[in-house]
């Protein structure tokens, strides 16, 4: 989904758009229902003023094809995918018209069971992290204002890349791990095999991490791993257990392809992700 605010519009697939304007956007929280009925299309059809990318990596290129760049001129375009290299798919895509800025989401847990309808499973609000070389800290945060709404915490910071280490370094070791062994995050932990092959593939992410300039503490991303749900599965390992395409490449792959590109050895997080690619 794209969301374009100048009053909101999602942009969607012709089922999703189908779905949200016969029966509205449900959203359920702590077994709640909110329905919501936000003005939905298949394709960017008016200037905005920022644009929310908020798909799987592999659908990025059939999402932009339904934006017209041309109507993204001064526009913010905040990505809230996984992974490290769709900036630069965007930047080739949009980057003359818009301003492309580095984004995450974290300490949320959801799931869309059918098209229009969203589940929050994690109880605490949504941090949507975001970094722009192209503006700084106190022009991004104005732009992106209207982001700041209850249950979403809003984190700017100064460095694009660390706005993506922070969280690609910690879930490409869960993404695979979990895809590789069936197991929910409080199971690897409790397996003393399982729970030694996610600390030593974690310290090597974040040791490539460190070689691409970004300083991450592989302690205290153990640590954060150690307060996650325990029944906690990555999206990507949900997708790969009923068949879906998953997130691997884009979110594993691309820390193995930085390792390579920056000469670090991570034979922990590559068998990781050798045996995550058997079972997807």
């Amino acid at each position: 989904m794209l969301v374009a605010r100048t009053g909101a519009l999602g942009i969607g697939t012709e089922g999703t758009v189908e779905a949200v304007r016969a029966g509205g956007l449900t959203f359920v929280h702590g077994g709640e229902p909110t329905v919501a009925r936000p003005e939905v299309a298949t394709r960017l059809d008016r200037p905005v003023g920022l644009l929310v990318v908020a798909v799987k990596a592999y659908a990025l290129d059939a999402a932009l094809d339904r934006v017209d760049p041309a109507l993204l001129e001064g526009a913010v375009v905040l990505p809230l995918l996984n992974g490290l290299e769709h900036l630069g798919t965007l930047r080739d895509r949009l980057g003359r018209q818009a301003v492309i800025a580095a984004g995450s989401i974290g300490r949320v847990e959801a799931i869309s069971p059918d098209p229009g309808v969203v589940v929050q499973r994690s109880g605490a609000a949504a941090v949507v992290a975001a970094a722009s070389a192209e503006l700084g800290r106190d022009a991004l945060a104005a732009r992106l204002a209207p982001l700041a709404v209850p249950g979403v915490e809003l984190a700017v910071v100064d460095d694009e890349r660390a706005v993506l280490w922070e969280k690609a370094a910690r879930m490409a070791v869960l993404a695979a791990a979990s895809i590789a062994s069936g197991k929910p995050v409080g199971e690897l932990r409790a397996d003393p095999e399982w729970s030694s092959r996610v600390h030593a593939a974690l310290v090597e992410a974040c040791a490539v991490a460190e070689a691409d300039g970004v300083g991450l503490d592989a302690a205290a991303q153990w640590e954060i791993v150690g307060g996650l749900p325990e029944a906690l599965v990555p999206s990507a390992a949900r997708d790969a257990a009923v068949g879906r395409p998953t997130e691997l490449d884009a979110i594993t792959g691309s820390v193995v392809r930085a390792a390579r590109r920056l000469g670090v050895w991570t034979p922990m997080l590559d068998g990781l992700l050798a045996d995550a690619a058997r079972h997807s």
